[in-house]
């Protein structure tokens, strides 16, 4: 289930925290950037070579459209067999470059990733702390903000924490999502629950549909519908059925049991 989405990447900020706290030292490794499967965007790859060997299945993956911030690499450069380049990404929490050579379509060499500690010391005035350069890395390389969380903070968006600005940024999470949530009579759901219904894919129109239906559903049966693909469709179908006084939970059970085949 996509749950399991949002849990990989709390867990992953969760371990990126609980390095003691040290020197913002500049952090060096092995990087790789290519074009990602339907050829759109640059793809990257950091490791370290010692307990990567095969570059493959380990080090940390980063696919996101974030990746179109890197200038002196474009897709087209990466068809230059031999060409040297050093593809940088510049961040409010610091800069990342991968210098090497391009060699069938991979831009294989050295990474480097410098902090900006004068971001640790905006960040702290707006309440975050808990850094180290790991960490700074991530939210370079997702482009997470001091103007993203402002941004956050200023909607009154609660329970903002130093990991889970990188889930709200993953999953593009912004105010205009958190207040389509008021906009429907809910309470504006905090930072946590916002991650949990973006992660299923609950929408605006697909709550008024249901809504429409005479459900009333809560922000946790939001969550159970996309989970159990509670569709308008599938509410009608029982409704047809003769199903009378549906609930949120009935539909679910309706679906657990198979009731409907």
């Amino acid at each position: 289930m996509r749950l399991r989405s949002v849990a990989f990447v709390l867990a992953f900020a969760a371990t990126a925290l609980a390095i003691p706290a040290q020197s913002y030292e500049p952090l060096r490794a092995k990087c790789e950037i290519n074009p990602t499967t339907d050829g759109s965007k640059l793809s990257l790859h950091i490791f370290d070579e010692r307990d990567c060997p095969e570059r493959q299945h380990c080090g940390s993956d980063f696919s996101s459209d974030s990746m179109n911030r890197f200038t002196g690499i474009t897709l087209t450069d990466l068809s230059r067999d031999g060409a040297h380049l050093t593809a940088t990404l510049k961040g409010d929490a610091g800069t990342f470059t991968c210098t090497g050579v391009v060699h069938d379509q991979y831009l294989f060499g050295d990474a480097l990733f410098t902090p900006d500690e004068t971001f640790v010391d905006r960040m702290a005035k707006l309440g975050f702390t808990g850094y180290d350069s790991r960490k700074l890395q991530t939210y370079t390389l997702l482009d997470v903000a001091t103007d993203f969380v402002r941004s956050l903070q200023q909607a009154d968006i609660r329970g903002l924490t130093t990991d889970n600005l990188i889930a709200l940024r993953i999953f593009r999470i912004d105010p205009a999502y958190a207040q389509s949530f008021v906009s429907m009579g809910y309470q504006q759901p905090d930072a946590n629950k916002l991650i949990a219904l973006k992660v299923q894919g609950v929408n605006s129109e697909e709550v008024r549909q249901i809504r429409d239906l005479g459900l009333k559903p809560t922000l946790d049966e939001l969550i159970r519908i996309r989970i159990f693909h509670i569709t308008p469709e599938f509410v009608h179908r029982m409704q047809n059925r003769g199903l009378k006084d549906l609930t949120i939970a009935k539909l679910v059970q309706i679906k657990i049991f198979k009731l409907d085949e």
